[in-house]
C-alpha cells in the first residue's frame, strides 16, 4: 500500500510542472558489482538525506527493471545488479539507462540518466580457427584477399583497433577499414609476387588487437595455397544488396538474390554462394541457395527484436577465388503486437466519501510496434462515476468524477481499452474491480414510528413486553445497532427504572411487577445507535400499556362489616311486597368487567321473604310480612365481580320485623341478650376446659358487657360507624365503581312512639397515599359530595350499580 501511495503521488505530480527541466546525468562502468556507488543523487538534487525517507523517495523506471537502488540513509545511488552493456544496449555507441527519482509529500520529480561506460571485457574472436586461402600465383602485387574479420562486442576504443601478421610474412601485409555501419573488413595485401615453385604453401597467424587497457587480442591461422592459372575472382553485380521484408513473412519466402560473375571459364568460372560469418545470430533466420544465390527465410522475423539484419555473402569460383558482398535486410513493421497495459498502482476498496478527482489507479500503456502501429489511445467504457485522465507520457490515471454511494452501488467493474492506430487496430482490455468501502452515513431506522406494547399487571419480573427493531443501511460495524433507553427531553430525569431494553436485540423487559391501579401506561424513548465513528442514532417512542387483572375483591361499603355484630334494619310488619329494606353498596378497585358487580342472596332465615336486586343491590320484601314470620331475620348478601376467575365479598345484616317502632328499645334489648347468650355459650364451653377459674372470669366479663351496652343504648347508640378503605383501592377513573368510602349513621330517637330512621351525611375516611398518587389528585384537590350517592359516584363503568333515585329512597318514616 505504501508503494501504491507513492505511485499515486507520482501520477498526481506528473500532471503538474514540478519536474526538473534537465536530467541529472551520471556514468558508471559496466560489470560494476551490486552495491557499487554511482553518485550522491540527493546532493546533486539539492536534497538532504533525511528528506529522502521523510518524503518516501523511490526510483521508477519505464521498463519496470530496477538497475539501481537508492540508499535513503546517505542519498547515494548504488548499482542494484551487475550491468552488462552488451546485454543492455548491444553494439550501440552509447548506452543510457533513464529513470525517475520520485519524492512524495510533497510530490517532486527528478529525471536521472546513467550512461553505462564500456570496459574491455571481451577479446576479439575470429569466426574460424583456421582459414585456407587459395591464391593464384599470377596475382598482381597489391592484390587484396578478403578475410573474415574478428568480432569484439565492445565499442569505441575497446573494439578492434589493429590487425597484424605473426610471424612477419614477406609476401603479405594486412589492411583493414570500415564499410557499412562501421563494419570493419580485413584483407591480405600481396606485397611480393607469388611463385608456386618457390613456395606452394605458407602458414601464418592473423592477430586482431583491441584498444583496451590492457589490450586484448584474438588469433586465427591463415593457410595460403598458391595455385596458378585461375587469375580472375568472382565479381558481384553490387557491392551492397538491400532488401525489405515484412516481419510476418512466412518461412521459406525469398528475400532477395545475389549475383556474381567470373570471367574465367570452366571449373574456374563455376561460382558457389555461402554466408560468411555464419556463426552470427543474425544468420540463423536466413539460408542461401549455393547455386543461384537466393536468400530465403528460415523463420519469421521480428521487427521489435531487430529492425535490420546485415549479412556477408561469399562467392567462390571453381579455382578457389572468392569475393564478398554485403546484404542489408530491412524488416518492415506490421501491427502484430497488441498494446500492453501495466498497472503501477491500484486502490481498492475506495471509501464511499471519496471526493471527485480521487485517483483510483495509475497505469502505463506501451506498444512494441512503431509508427502508427505503436500509437496508443485509451478509453473507459461507459461509466458515469469514473474517467481516464492522461498524466505523463504514456501514463494514465483512473479517477472519480462524481460522489459515490455504497448503498446504491457497492462494486464497480471498470474496463479500460487500449487500442493502437494500426490497420486493423489491435486492442487490449484491463479490468479494474473497485470495491466501495462503507462509511457511517446512514442512521438506524426503526420499522415502526410508534410502538405499543402490553403487559398484564402483577407480571413476573423481567417479563418480555415486546421488541423494537431498527436497521442500518451501512455494513460492518457501521450497521451494528445497539439499543438504549433515553429521556424524552434532555432535561428530563432518566427513564423509569422498571423498564429495560436489551442492547443487542431490542427486547423490552418489565423488571418488576406493575399495578394497574397505580399506573395505566408508561411512555419512554428507545434509542438505536450504530457503531460508526461518530455514531448515528434514532429514537422511537414506546407506549407500554398495563392490562388490568382481576386482583381486587369487592369491598362492601354499606352495611358496614367492621362491627362485631351485623347491622340491623327495621321493617314494619305492615310493609307490602317490594318494600325497600336497605341497599348493599360495594365497590371494586379493578376496571372494566373486572369491576362489574352483581348481588345475590346467599343465606337468609326465610329465603322466600327477601329478594336482592342483582344489579342494584337493593334488598326488598318478596312478599308481605305476616305475623307468623320470625321477628329477627338474618341475611347474607354475596357481592361478586365479573372477573375471571370472579372474586366476591359478603355483607351480613339483620332485619327486625316490628309492628311499631316504639318497640325498638325492647327489641334491641332482646338482641343484646341474645348476643350475650351466644357469648355465654362460648364462655361455658371454654370454662368446661379451664374448670371453675375461667368460669368466674367469663361471668365477670358477661356482666361488664351487659352494663356497657345498656349505657350506650341510653345515649343514642351509633349502629354504623365509619370504616377505612383498603389501601389497594383505585380511584374512580381507574376502578369504575364507588371511589370513596361512604358510611352512614342511624339515630334511634327516644320518644313516645314515633322513631325516625334517616340517612345522614357520609363520613369521609382518609384515602391511602398511593390512591392519591394513582388517581392523579390528592384529598386537598378533591371535595367529595355529601348526602345521597349519585350514579356517577357509585359505578360510572358498571351498568349494574344503583341509580341515584333508588338510593335516595332508602329512608323510613
Amino acid at each position: 500500500m505504501e508503494t501504491a501511495r507513492q505511485v499515486l503521488c507520482l501520477c498526481a505530480f506528473l500532471s503538474l510542472p514540478h519536474a526538473r527541466a534537465e536530467p541529472i546525468r551520471y556514468s558508471v562502468a559496466e560489470e560494476s558489482e551490486s552495491g557499487s556507488v554511482v553518485a550522491n543523487v540527493a546532493e546533486d538534487a539539492g536534497l538532504a538525506p533525511a528528506q529522502l525517507s521523510a518524503r518516501r523517495a523511490r526510483l521508477l523506471s519505464e521498463d519496470g527493471r530496477q538497475h539501481f537502488r537508492l540508499d535513503p540513509g546517505s542519498g547515494r545511488l548504488v548499482v542494484a545488479e551487475r550491468l552488462d552493456r552488451e546485454e543492455l544496449c548491444g553494439q550501440s555507441a552509447t548506452c543510457t539507462l533513464p529513470f525517475e527519482l520520485l519524492l512524495a509529500n510533497p510530490v517532486q520529480f527528478f529525471r536521472v540518466e546513467v550512461a553505462v561506460e564500456d570496459i574491455n571485457d571481451h577479446a576479439p574472436v575470429f569466426p574460424e580457427e583456421r582459414v585456407i586461402l587459395k591464391i593464384p600465383e599470377t596475382s598482381n602485387l597489391g592484390s587484396r584477399f578478403p578475410l573474415e574479420g574478428a568480432q569484439d562486442p565492445d565499442v569505441g576504443s575497446n573494439s578492434i583497433q589493429t590487425y597484424s601478421i605473426d610471424p612477419e610474412n614477406k609476401y603479405f601485409s594486412v589492411a583493414f577499414g570500415s564499410q557499412i555501419k562501421a563494419k570493419k573488413y580485413v584483407e591480405l595485401v600481396l606485397k611480393k609476387p607469388l611463385d608456386r615453385e618457390e613456395q606452394a604453401e605458407m602458414d601464418f597467424n592473423l592477430i586482431a588487437v583491441d584498444g583496451g587497457s590492457p589490450p586484448k587480442s584474438g588469433t586465427t591461422q591463415i593457410h595460403v595455397v598458391v595455385i596458378d592459372v585461375n587469375d580472375n575472382a568472382p565479381i558481384f553485380s553490387q557491392d551492397l544488396y538491400v532488401g525489405q521484408v515484412l516481419e510476418n513473412t512466412s518461412e521459406g519466402s525469398v528475400v532477395l538474390r545475389v549475383v556474381a560473375t567470373d570471367q574465367d571459364e570452366g571449373v574456374n568460372g563455376d561460382i558457389s554462394y555461402q554466408f560468411s560469418q555464419a556463426g552470427d545470430q543474425s544468420y540463423s533466420a536466413f539460408m542461401i541457395d549455393r547455386m543461384n544465390g537466393e536468400i530465403k527465410l528460415t523463420k519469421p522475423l521480428d521487427f521489435e527484436a531487430a529492425e535490420k539484419h546485415e549479412l556477408n555473402v561469399r562467392a567462390t569460383d571453381g579455382g578457389g577465388l572468392s569475393t564478398i558482398c554485403r546484404v542489408l535486410v530491412e524488416v518492415v513493421d506490421v501491427n502484430d503486437n497488441a498494446p500492453e497495459v501495466m498497472v503501477n498502482s491500484f486502490s481498492s476498496p475506495l471509501p464511499e466519501n471519496a471526493l471527485p478527482g480521487t485517483v483510483v489507479a495509475l497505469f502505463t500503456v506501451r506498444d512494441r510496434d512503431s509508427g502508427a502501429n505503436g500509437k496508443i489511445s485509451c478509453a473507459l467504457e461507459d461509466q458515469l462515476s469514473f474517467s481516464l485522465r492522461p498524466a505523463y507520457k504514456n501514463y494514465f490515471e483512473l479517477v472519480t468524477v462524481s460522489a459515490l454511494d455504497r448503498e446504491e452501488m457497492a462494486r464497480y467493474i471498470l474496463t479500460v481499452t487500449a487500442a493502437d492506430a494500426g490497420s486493423p487496430p489491435l486492442t487490449t482490455t484491463q479490468t479494474f474491480t473497485v470495491d466501495i468501502s462503507d462509511v457511517n452515513d446512514n442512521a438506524p431506522v426503526f420499522n415502526q414510528t410508534l410502538y405499543t406494547m402490553y403487559v398484564r399487571e402483577n407480571n413476573v419480573p423481567t417479563v418480555l413486553a415486546g421488541t423494537v427493531c431498527a436497521i442500518d443501511g451501512d455494513v460492518g460495524p457501521n450497521a451494528k445497532v445497539t439499543y438504549s433507553l433515553v429521556p424524552a427531553y434532555p432535561t428530563e430525569q432518566p427513564p423509569c427504572s422498571c423498564i429495560s431494553v436489551n442492547s443487542e436485540n431490542g427486547d423490552v423487559f418489565v423488571l418488576r411487577p406493575l399495578d394497574y391501579e397505580q399506573v395505566r401506561q408508561i411512555e419512554f424513548l428507545v434509542s438505536a445507535s450504530d457503531a460508526g465513528s461518530p455514531p448515528l442514532r434514532a429514537n422511537v417512542t414506546v407506549h407500554l400499556v398495563v392490562v388490568d387483572e382481576n386482583d381486587n375483591a369487592p369491598l362492601v361499603l354499606y352495611p358496614s362489616q367492621d362491627s362485631s355484630s351485623p347491622s340491623s334494619e327495621l321493617v314494619p310488619i305492615s310493609a307490602e311486597a317490594g318494600y325497600l329494606i336497605t341497599k348493599v353498596v360495594a365497590v371494586d378497585a379493578d376496571s372494566g368487567q373486572n369491576s362489574w358487580l352483581s348481588y345475590h342472596l346467599l343465606r337468609a332465615t326465610d329465603p322466600g321473604l327477601f329478594v336482592v336486586g342483582a344489579q342494584s343491590g337493593e334488598v326488598r320484601l318478596r312478599r308481605s310480612v305476616t305475623e307468623r314470620d320470625t321477628v329477627k331475620q338474618k341475611l347474607v348478601v354475596l357481592v361478586r365481580d365479573n372477573g375471571q376467575p370472579p372474586l366476591s365479598a359478603t355483607a351480613a345484616m339483620r332485619v327486625l320485623l316490628l309492628s311499631d317502632f316504639s318497640d325498638v328499645r325492647l327489641t334491641h334489648s332482646s338482641l343484646t341478650t341474645e348476643n350475650e347468650g351466644s357469648s355465654l355459650t362460648i364462655y361455658l364451653i371454654i370454662s368446661l376446659v379451664f374448670v371453675s377459674l375461667l368460669f368466674l372470669v367469663s361471668t365477670a366479663a358477661f356482666v361488664i358487657l351487659k352494663v356497657c351496652k345498656r349505657k350506650k343504648l341510653k345515649d343514642g347508640h351509633v349502629l354504623y360507624g365509619a370504616s377505612n378503605l383498603q389501601s389497594s383501592l383505585a380511584d374512580a377513573g381507574a376502578a369504575g365503581t364507588l371511589p370513596h368510602a361512604y358510611c352512614y349513621e342511624i339515630n334511634l330517637t327516644t320518644g313516645s312512639g314515633n322513631s325516625e330512621f334517616k340517612f345522614l351525611k357520609p363520613i369521609l375516611p382518609s384515602l391511602p397515599p398511593q390512591l392519591n398518587a394513582t388517581g392523579g389528585a390528592t384529598n386537598n384537590e378533591q371535595d367529595f359530595p355529601c348526602g345521597p350517592l349519585s350514579v356517577e359516584d357509585v359505578a360510572p363503568d358498571n351498568p349494574g350499580m344503583h341509580s341515584a333515585e333508588q338510593f335516595n329512597s332508602l329512608s323510613f318514616n
